[in-house]
């Protein structure tokens, strides 16, 4: 993103894609310049635009860590004009970015403390950003569980890492899918369920979790009458954002911009806010 005009994307180019999933693809995409992917900065769960040329922009988490500057990742699930023009790119074609944009997860403060990510489907991708930062950074952190789920196994994005992710000695992970599945080894249930059942203290915890709202909603419920606090608890909003620096308005709930003062809050922060989600 140029610092004389925020609107004008940077060009890059994108170097693989992945089909995570029969509608989620994941684009990696390295900025032009010699040396811009080194000094690109950013922070975990921050977002960019991407531009599709004749087409239109969209906001996608960077899902790739900050302690990895081979290139920025996104992951891109289809679902209209600009998603499905995205969707038909390949390696080689050019690509906009206007990054980094919004704030990120406060992992600051999350040092010394045990960490629970709740992730269901592609809400998995702003939460891979965190997980992988906290485990390039392992001695920060105390104990690291993560619940992941989704719908059925092909619905998983990033299934080619979860053979390392279960495998971890210091991540304990625990995968669900919502119905029997012939050949599913793991979990069978909806997450907050699972959730429940997995009963993680809330002592000296911060739960961090995304996935559809409906799934949000009720792991909220879950992580409460496990005895979270509010401010134990992160999420993250990022759907109604349009230009991404709090200058269209749409992205406004109240007095707050989800472009600027989000896309991450913490559940005391949401529950603050005008009920217009």
């Amino acid at each position: 993103m140029t610092e004389n005009n925020p609107y004008l994307p940077e060009l890059g180019t994108i170097v693989e894609t992945i089909q995570e999933t029969h509608n989620i693809m994941t684009f990696r995409v390295v900025l032009d310049g010699d040396s811009r992917m080194q000094d690109f900065s950013f922070e975990p769960g921050q977002v960019g635009q991407l531009s599709v040329f004749g087409t239109g922009e969209a906001t996608f988490v960077i899902n790739s860590p900050p302690t990895r500057k081979e290139y920025l990742q996104f992951s891109v699930m289809r679902a209209g004009e600009v998603t499905t023009k995205l969707h038909s790119l390949t390696k080689g074609d050019r690509i906009g970015v206007r990054a980094p944009l919004g704030n990120y997860f406060p992992y600051e403060s999350m040092k010394g403390k045990d960490i629970l990510i709740v992730g269901g489907g592609i809400g998995m991708a702003p939460l891979r950003t965190l997980l992988l930062f906290m485990l390039d950074n392992r001695d920060d952190y105390g104990r690291i569980q993560l619940l992941y789920g989704a719908r059925s196994p092909q619905d998983m994005a990033f299934s080619y890492e979860l053979p390392d992710w279960l495998e971890r000695k210091d991540l304990e992970t625990v995968l669900t899918i919502d119905n029997e599945a012939e050949g599913w080894e793991h979990r069978v249930g909806l997450i907050p369920n699972v959730l429940l059942e997995m009963a993680p203290t809330p002592q000296n915890a911060i739960a961090v979790t995304c996935g559809p709202p409906i799934m949000i909603k009720f792991t909220l419920q879950a992580l409460k009458k496990l005895g979270f606090e509010d401010n134990q608890i992160i999420t993250t909003l990022e759907k109604r954002m349009k230009c991404g620096i709090g200058l269209c308005g749409r992205c406004n709930i109240g007095t707050s911009y989800v472009c600027v003062d989000g896309p991450v809050f913490s559940y005391e922060q949401l529950r603050a806010l005008p009920n217009e989600l």
